[in-house]
């Protein structure tokens, strides 16, 4: 019997389980037809189960379905999230998850790695995999394996690109001289003073910025990783905010976006803009997250603990700050040497001699 729930677009269907147990579950689907054929289906597997003890059997194109349609709207990379489906989809579909093995995952790597795909890129097509697989499993009530666990593909240490100091000056004058884009060169320089993503800063609002605590206050909402986070702002930084706020004060006071056109609308792309201030500044091949990694190896080059760098930037593991741990080996040769002044051990010979003789 389908029905719906108070507030649920979803169909529901209600049925005994193999144990004769009522069950109530949601369709996934706002579709009355098609919820009528999956609550059928359901029905069938578990008589199925209960006279002749077989498993229900799940496809690859009904597990994905039903993860997308239940993340879209609550999950920020549900648009990501399909269009690495689409990427699985045409080896997967089709698929008996309950056939599916490590060796079948393992193709599917091998087949992606011959057509130039990157490490990165493929371990983040098994970890969607994967997590659908444990979706299934632990939320659904699926008797499927997850032959996609613990399955990772050698990543590359990606880009390193980042400016020298002399770089970011001459790309910030270049900037500066960018008349229709009057907020570009304050845009740059609190990216690579704060390490802020390009959509962090776009769609930064004053309310977040408290000059008083010199501190931007990103919500969990705000940030790529959905965590909140204090960014601290360095004087560089409060004076280019500064400048924005006296534009604000005489174009339109009553903007919320930090970096707004004359109309107080906000800015949504700066791609031109940076492209031609680049040119102008005689620097290629870096892009504007290029800046972020700039303010990363900077704090590195200035001795700040890799354990630091991860808060500023908001990583999420410090695996992804430790790229910049190359930019600082004078720290490590200081902790070295740390250890000069501790007692030298007994050598070796001579303790082999003391446990030999037995005699000190």
């Amino acid at each position: 019997m389908l029905f719906k729930r108070a507030g649920s677009a979803f169909w529901y269907g209600r049925f005994r389980d193999a144990s004769g147990k009522r069950v109530k579950r949601s369709t996934g689907t706002a579709d009355r037809r098609e919820a009528g054929e999956l609550e059928g289906k359901w029905r069938l597997e578990a008589r199925q189960q209960r006279l002749w003890g077989t498993q229900p059997r799940f496809t690859f194109d009904e597990l994905m379905l039903r993860y997308l349609k239940e993340t879209q709207g609550t999950k920020r990379s549900a648009e990501r999230d399909a269009w690495t489906v689409k990427r699985l989809h045409p080896y997967f579909s089709g698929w008996v998850l309950n056939e599916l093995k490590r060796a079948d995952v393992r193709s599917y790597i091998a087949s992606r790695r011959a057509a130039g795909v990157k490490g990165s890129t493929v371990n983040r097509e098994l970890g969607l995999l994967s997590v659908a697989f444990n979706r299934a499993r632990l939320d659904w009530d699926w008797e499927i394996p997850n032959p996609a666990q613990g399955m990772r593909e050698p990543e590359s240490e990606g880009r390193q690109v980042y400016l020298t100091r002399e770089q970011f000056e001459l790309l910030v004058s270049a900037a500066s001289r960018q008349k229709r884009a009057p907020y570009l060169a304050d845009l740059i320089t609190v990216a690579v003073m704060t390490g802020c993503r390009k959509g962090e800063l776009l769609g930064l609002e004053w309310s977040r910025v408290d000059f008083e605590a010199s501190v931007i206050r990103l919500r969990a909402s705000d940030t790529k990783a959905a965590k909140a986070r204090l960014v601290p702002i360095n004087e560089a930084a409060r004076e280019a905010l500064l400048r924005r706020f006296q534009y604000r004060s005489e174009r339109c006071p009553e903007a919320a976006w930090v970096f707004c056109g004359p109309d107080g609308e906000r800015i949504v792309s700066v791609k031109s803009s940076y492209r031609h201030a680049l040119q102008s500044a005689r620097i290629a091949g870096v892009r504007f997250h290029d800046l972020r990694h700039t303010c990363g190896s900077w704090l590195a080059q200035k001795g700040v603990p890799i354990g630091h760098i991860a808060a500023i930037l908001g990583h999420s593991t410090l695996r992804m700050s430790e790229r910049y741990s190359h930019l600082a080996p004078a720290n490590a040769r200081d902790a070295v040497a740390m250890l000069e002044g501790v007692p030298k051990p007994v050598p070796s010979a001579v303790a082999g001699t003391i446990a030999t003789d037995g005699t000190a």
